[in-house]
């Protein structure tokens, strides 16, 4: 069973390492759609890959921020930033945006899950812990559209996205109510917040948009 748990531990670390990088990317181009400098560049991309993370962290009082415990993410956040602005050109902004789809999807229900997850770890109740995901999840990119002066995406594209992480969060918590491990309920959630958004994106499934008319 010890390299059946390595091998998913090494799984599950490589998708967090893309979804990263692909919130990271995101920032990116908004940075490069508002021409800012290399500092803008660069806070753009840190709110992008860890605003849900870090927003979470301080509801919670938690100690350290996840990045300040790991900062080989933000090497890789510097790294990322200098070779977006050597290197990516208008040209590359269209199959960028389509090949971080798919990372964003997993990354989506990974923070989900393991949002939820230290949640629950801290005792909370169900609905704040799946919510405490959901703001893992998304709130990267809510801040990101905030300073970059937009309405966020996750609030007016309309296909769905943190009801996506929502799901996967409450995966999470029934995985827990029936005695499933922590790795256990971290791979449903994030297979559940993955499947629906993947289904959102194939089908091209709409939320209801408000009618003032």
């Amino acid at each position: 069973m010890q390299p059946l748990a390595l091998n998913l531990a090494t799984a599950l670390w490589a998708v967090e390492v893309a979804a990263t990088l692909a919130f990271a990317l995101s920032g990116l181009m908004e940075a490069s759609r508002k021409r800012l400098d290399a500092v803008g560049v660069v806070v753009v991309a840190g709110l992008a890959a860890f605003g849900g993370g870090t927003l979470r962290d301080v509801l919670l009082d938690r100690r350290p921020f996840f990045w300040v415990e790991h900062p080989h993410y933000i090497w890789g956040i510097f790294g990322l930033a200098v070779a977006a602005m050597l290197f990516m050109r208008q040209r590359h902004m269209k199959p960028t945006e389509r090949g971080i789809v798919w990372p964003d999807a997993l990354g989506l229900g990974l923070f989900a899950g393991s949002g939820t997850l230290i949640a629950l770890d801290a005792a909370l109740p169900p609905l704040v812990a799946v919510l405490m995901g959901v703001i893992t999840a998304s709130f990267g990119g809510v801040l990101r559209d905030i300073v970059c002066n937009e309405i966020p995406t996750a609030f007016r594209d309309h296909r769905p996205y943190a009801m996506c992480a929502f799901a996967g969060g409450w995966a999470v918590v029934a995985v827990q109510r029936a005695g499933g491990g922590e790795t256990a309920a971290l791979v449903l959630g994030t297979a559940v917040a993955f499947g629906l958004r993947a289904l959102a994106l194939h089908f091209d499934w709409r939320l209801p948009a408000w009618q003032t008319d």
